[in-house]
């Protein structure tokens, strides 16, 4: 689930449009990332914790789940992360973070070592220590891939998605870029339906850069290159198609949302697909009181497997 989670942040940020330099990717986590990554999603914690969207969550109680990944994996995100970095090269993918870890030995993992780093292998993920204040987590081969890429010396990192993620506005904290979905959605498409057909038009970006920003509200942003201008205009025409029925199931008794709808804007230019998202603080907490039950945590399914090895 967390090649999902990495795959879904992406592909809800997905819209179009250049953007100015300001974006810093921290370099270890850059440096953990598979050079033949084609996703790479950021989050910048210590900008994302003092946003009033954020501490609603938490006043809501709606992120208490995460109770589970801290028991789970020694540190809590909500507390101990400052930066998160998830990587995919559409066949493994991981999770870097930079932080303060004081890491206590998680619930019913099994700490062990490899190369000289410490790992906490569980049911639910492997977590890897290369020091007080970076961690990284995912599959146990995932892992440890990054981890000799590490003590190799290498800090090269997928270069052409690192320098584009550099090229996103700074106020966004959250952000993600992708060569293309190709590789992540291969064998996962099915045969027929509008899912068949939704995969296969995101088959045909070559390029997405997304960011959003949560200090007033929720505001996003992302660019989509097509392999050709008719890619670009059907898969707007179906973005299109998807908020006008969005907005013709709103129930009566819930009229604001009709104002998300609305605030969904796509645009056009030859091969480039622009989406943005503007939902207003206001309504953006209010929606966060109608659907809070509605919560879940995604949790990493990393099979049980030997670290010494």
């Amino acid at each position: 689930m967390i090649q999902r989670l990495a795959l879904v942040l992406t592909l809800l940020l997905a819209s179009c449009g250049p953007a100015p330099t300001g974006t810093r990717v921290d370099p270890v986590l850059a440096a953990l990332a598979p050079p033949d990554a084609v996703m790479l999603a950021g989050v910048r914690m210590d900008a994302v914790r003092p946003t009033a969207l954020y501490q609603k969550l938490l006043a809501g109680k709606l992120l208490d789940q995460l109770d589970d990944f801290a028991r789970e994996t020694g540190f809590d995100p909500r507390r101990d992360v400052r930066e998160i970095l998830a990587s995919s090269n559409g066949r493994d993918t991981i999770i870097a973070a930079r932080g303060t870890f004081n890491v206590r030995e998680p619930e019913g993992a099994t700490k062990t070592s490899y190369k000289g780093y410490t790992l906490y292998v569980g049911e639910r993920g492997v977590v890897g220590l290369i020091d007080g204040s970076t961690a990284v987590a995912g599959e146990l081969a995932a892992v440890k891939a990054a981890l000799d890429r590490y003590k190799a010396g290498d800090r090269s990192g997928p270069s052409e998605l690192l320098a584009r993620a550099r090229q996103i506005p700074p106020e966004n904290q959250v952000w993600a870029v992708s060569s293309g979905y190709s590789s992540a959605l291969a064998g996962r498409i099915p045969e027929s339906g509008n899912a068949a057909n939704i995969g296969r038009m995101l088959q045909a970006v070559e390029k997405v850069t997304a960011g959003a920003d949560l200090h007033a509200g929720f505001n996003a942003y992302a660019e989509g290159v097509c392999a050709t201008d008719q890619d670009a205009k059907n898969l707007g025409d179906t973005v299109r198609g998807l908020a006008g029925l969005g907005r013709l199931s709103v129930p009566k008794n819930q009229p604001d949302l009709l104002r998300v709808w609305d605030g969904i804007k796509v645009e056009q230019a030859q091969r480039t697909i622009r989406v943005t998202v503007v939902v207003p603080e206001d309504l953006a907490e209010k929606l966060i009181d109608q659907f809070g039950s509605q919560r879940g945590t995604p949790r990493l399914p990393v099979r049980r497997e030997t670290a010494n090895r």
